[in-house]
């Protein structure tokens, strides 16, 4: 990963669209920084200053190319109460907290659990995340004149067709200039960005947060970082899935989570507020043509010279044109085919799509809606596999033994269809359970073996158990509560 920090394919491959297409992210971020600084509670500049500086540090120490990250809502809805009740110096100090706690989730390979999240939960991300996107822009539409609606026409006919036209310069940055311009020209009395908030026009200072270095800020701020944490690496990797797709190239989570957490260090330092990946600004880089390191880099360099140099320009652009980009973004990210797809794909599959939709979009929590989905999904999957358990039993010629054999998982969910399969009600003399091909997999596992021995038993008839393996005699070894008097066979050799 270091050696691909430092080539010159990852900077310098795409120098025109990424200069580009970091132009029209650094005009997108703006507003909603602002916004999301309005949703913690803070000062504009908060927000601001923390996006310019994620995004300039993960440029250089993420592990995705193409990536944007700075502050997003789903952090700051996480950071409220914080700056409610302990006040603005506490929530640099969580900041700086959350990313020491992200360099070490990083450092224990954190990012290679994404193999554990289904296709179904990212869809059901991806789909939630455009229709929150969407849900964002309505505002800008409440008692908004006739001409705002104009705007946002014009602007995705721009964004739209100019494409077709050419593709020299990404058609969201011309749909920008070109609103703007207008507005500017009639003089229009519209909503623009300077009507979220008062733009910084200084660079942000250096300065460790003011609190008390005891145990109790300890405790007031862990729990806040730890949450800040785990959503921001969360919404981090899954947006990264998502790069990697589009992109057909692969990252590395784990550099991410580190770089995450430097960068969010970094933030609290400068006054700033953590942040994570963007998936909105991420995908309008990514469809204007941005693919290295440079296109994130440039983001917060623009960004920077528009809230510092351009400030009184850049607070002239209508929020019309802004929505435009946006309501493109949220159709680009929405995966269609999921929906066009509902028939043919399992309906297990299609429920947690929805739930991890609904639970997002309901709580406005994406960390939430995955966590739900990915359990959803754990719970289908354990039923799957615990109907996969088969046990086939024949009696032997002297009438007064059988044999069963034993074929599956057996774990907590399969435990009934395991004990079913016998019948305690025949007169025998002995039986033999072969598990050659079955594994014990948990305590419930070998509570169900203990059941089967001991109603056997309870009626005279002597319980031998063959073929376990390592594993299984290892745990029924330690859990079991008949070995002591009961004879079992590992693999056919006598074990106890």
């Amino acid at each position: 990963m270091k050696k691909d920090i430092l080539t010159k394919q990852a900077w310098f491959s795409n120098v025109q669209k990424d200069l580009l297409a970091g132009a029209v992210v650094a005009l997108a971020l703006i507003p909603e920084a602002i916004g999301f600084s309005i949703i913690a509670g803070v000062d504009p500049k908060v927000g601001l200053y923390a996006s310019f500086c994620i995004a300039i540090v993960t440029a250089f120490l993420g592990g995705r190319p193409g990536m944007i990250s700075a502050a997003t809502g789903a952090m700051a809805l996480l950071m409220t109460s914080l700056v409610k009740d302990y006040g603005l110096n506490y929530l640099f100090a969580t900041t700086i907290l959350t990313g020491i706690l992200q360099i070490f989730l990083g450092w224990i390979k954190l990012g290679n659990q994404m193999r554990f999240v289904p296709r179904a939960v990212m869809l059901g991300f991806v789909n939630a995340l455009a229709i929150l996107i969407f849900d964002a822009q309505l505002t800008q539409f409440e008692d908004a004149s006739i001409w705002v609606y104009i705007m946002v026409a014009a602007g995705l006919v721009i964004i739209y067709g100019l494409p077709r036209i050419t593709k020299a310069i990404p058609s969201p940055l011309v749909a920008i200039v070109v609103i703007t311009g207008f507005a500017l020209t009639t003089g229009l009395d519209i909503p623009t960005v300077g009507d979220m908030g008062t733009l910084p026009d200084t660079l942000p200072s250096f300065a460790l947060p003011i609190v008390p270095l005891n145990f109790e800020t300890l405790d007031i701020i862990l729990p806040y970082a730890l949450a800040l944490s785990l959503v921001g690496l969360l919404e981090s990797f899954l947006t990264a899935n998502v790069i990697d797709d589009l992109t057909d190239t692969s990252s590395d989570k784990n550099q991410e989570a580190v770089g995450q957490g430097i960068a969010n260090i970094v933030a609290g330092c400068f006054g700033g507020m953590a942040g994570c990946a963007m998936i909105g600004q991420s995908m309008i880089n990514i469809g204007s043509g941005g693919r290295t390191r440079l296109s994130s880099l440039s983001a917060g360099i623009f960004l920077f010279v528009c809230i510092i140099l351009l400030n009184d320009w850049v607070a002239r652009i209508p929020m019309a044109a802004l929505v435009a980009v946006m309501i493109m973004v949220s159709i680009s990210t929405f995966h269609w085919d999921s929906i066009r797809n509902l028939r043919r794909v399992p309906k297990s599959e299609t429920a947690v799509m929805m739930t991890t939709v609904f639970m997002t979009v309901l709580t406005h929590n994406l960390a939430i809606g995955v966590v739900v989905g990915v359990a959803l999904s754990a719970i289908f999957f354990s039923r799957k596999i615990a109907a996969l358990i088969f046990v086939d039993s024949y009696l032997k010629e002297n009438g007064v033994e059988r044999i069963y054999s034993v074929n599956g998982q057996i774990f907590f969910v399969s435990v009934e269809n395991f004990l079913n399969t016998f019948d305690f009600r025949e007169h025998l003399e002995s039986v033999t359970i072969d598990l050659t091909h079955a594994h014990l997999w948990d305590q419930s596992a070998v509570d169900a073996v203990d059941k089967v021995v001991l109603r056997f038993r309870r009626r005279g008839i002597k319980v031998h158990l063959i073929g376990l393996n390592e594993a299984s005699a290892t745990l029924l070894d330690r859990l079991t509560t008949h070995s002591s008097k009961q004879t079992i066979f590992k693999e056919g050799r006598v074990i106890h």
